[in-house]
């Protein structure tokens, strides 16, 4: 492309207006040159014209007279009259012999022009040819009747006349490109708060708005911005509200499957030690071998009870509207560092209140944190994780209160990103909808070469609101 790619639109279209005009300077120059030269070559042509007249007029008198002795050619009166600096005028003899010839001097004041633009004029026209026009006398040609011009004068004209066109053009170029640019430096302001309100909205601020323009394409812009960021505001605030209601609809397939398990399974796995328990009585009594396979279906059924447990925490989690949420996530690192045996990797501090907090919120918060020490743990094999959990009060000059959830661990981000569960929905894209249903903001960094950090903040005056949407649900 003539014009780079990425450059400012003003600065291209100035460039483009600059080349438009030089162009344009360029014809202009060359016809002023056509018409000189055609000028020149009318003068010429005229002078030649009154030269052969002259010349047929003196033939005519000498032949009236019967003048013997001729004077014949007398150019004196022609060169008195039509002669220019420059110009040539001549009388050539059938014979092609020059018998008389007068040249005007070339100006003295004038500059000689470049080399290479005499060498372009005269290729381009010529200026050195002549001009003849045939003498007659009673119907007989008796010679020609031959005009020209110097080349080096009408060059050098054309020199001083380019010369003072190029100094205009010098002259008015800068001013018309500055002019150019200021026009469109004024008329493409509003592109400005275009840019402003798209990075407004790739920030998430969706109440960006784009006020009416002078210009009607921009104004069009601004229309179709607007409708965009309307649509786009509502679609965001239809997913919020279905994302709520598929998260409430998962926690309660979670709790009815935890019931299922607990009042099913549970009562099986107690049935199946019962009558392990009543075996081994019998076989204490009647067959002693059998006491160790007895033994082996007791422990096997506790193990069991043990895992059934363990899943019944992870679906149904202590009630976060009774415990609080800080007692119940302090339950949740106490239960992950006892299953490291002996070595604690979880670490957990909790500042603030957080008893009027809505269940809504701290179920939320409570899937999110569990969550991420799942993915910690288990899929970032992390050796130290650090959790924090803030309730950071409002200013004194306004704003509302947040909630900062903050987890740090030690573990490969590389294995913890190319994670499928991290992809589905029960991973990161998992807890962001829990806290775009909540209204906040989420943030995942992974360090170099290990370790990774969970951002989580959350309003608490836009958490409450989300607060009867569970009820209801």
């Amino acid at each position: 492309m003539w014009i780079w790619s990425g450059s400012d639109l003003k600065l291209r279209l100035t460039l483009r207006v600059a080349i438009v005009s030089t162009l344009c300077f360029a014809v202009i120059s060359g016809y002023f040159l056509v018409e000189a030269d055609r000028s020149v070559r009318g003068r010429i042509a005229a002078v030649a014209d009154v030269a052969a007249k002259t010349l047929e007029l003196q033939q005519s008198k000498i032949q009236w007279l019967n003048n013997a002795r001729s004077d014949f050619p007398d150019l004196d009166s022609v060169a008195a009259t039509v002669m220019t600096p420059g110009l040539c005028i001549a009388f050539r003899s059938n014979s092609g012999e020059i018998s008389q010839r007068f040249c005007g001097g070339a100006q003295a004041d004038q500059a000689a022009p470049p080399l290479a633009f005499a060498a372009l004029y005269r290729r381009l026209f010529d200026p050195s040819r002549e001009t003849v026009r045939q003498v007659v006398s009673r119907g007989n040609a008796v010679g020609e009747a031959v005009a020209w011009i110097d080349p080096a004068v009408p060059t050098a004209e054309a020199w001083h006349d380019a010369g003072r066109l190029m100094a205009v053009f010098m002259i008015a170029l800068p001013l018309l490109c500055a002019l150019v640019y200021a026009a469109l430096a004024r008329a493409l302001r509003p592109t400005r708060q275009i840019r402003d309100g798209l990075e407004r909205i790739a920030a998430g601020d969706l109440a960006a708005r784009l006020p009416p323009f002078d210009l009607a394409e921009l104004s069009a812009i601004g229309d179709v911005f607007n409708q965009l960021a309307e649509r786009l505001a509502a679609a965001l605030s239809d997913r919020n509200a279905l994302t709520q209601k598929l998260i409430l609809v998962q926690d309660e397939e979670r709790r009815h499957l935890a019931r299922e398990l607990h009042d099913e399974f549970g009562q099986s796995l107690a049935a199946i030690r019962a009558l392990a328990a009543s075996a081994r009585q019998t076989a204490a009594a009647d067959c002693p071998p059998l006491l160790a396979e007895c033994d082996g279906i007791a422990r096997t059924a506790t193990g069991m009870m043990e895992t059934l447990r363990g899943a019944l925490f992870r679906l149904r989690p202590p009630d976060v509207d009774e415990l609080g949420l800080a007692a119940s996530l302090e339950g949740l690192v106490a239960s992950w560092n006892g299953r490291s045996r002996g070595q604690p990797r979880f670490e957990i501090t909790i500042s603030g209140s957080f008893e009027r907090l809505a269940a809504s919120v701290g179920a939320n918060l409570y899937r999110i944190v569990q969550e991420a020490l799942t993915n910690a743990a288990k899929h970032a094999g992390a050796t130290r994780v650090m959790l924090r959990l803030e309730m950071r009060e409002a200013a004194p000059g306004g704003g509302d209160s947040a909630i900062v959830l903050a987890i740090d661990d030690d573990g490969q981000p590389g294995d913890l990103q190319g994670d499928p569960q991290l992809k589905s929905g029960l991973g990161l894209l998992g807890m962001r909808e829990r806290v775009a249903a909540l209204g906040g903001r989420l943030s995942f960094e992974t360090g170099q070469p290990s370790g990774s950090s969970l951002r989580v903040i959350v309003p608490v005056a836009a958490s409450r609101e989300a607060a009867p949407v569970e009820r209801a649900a």
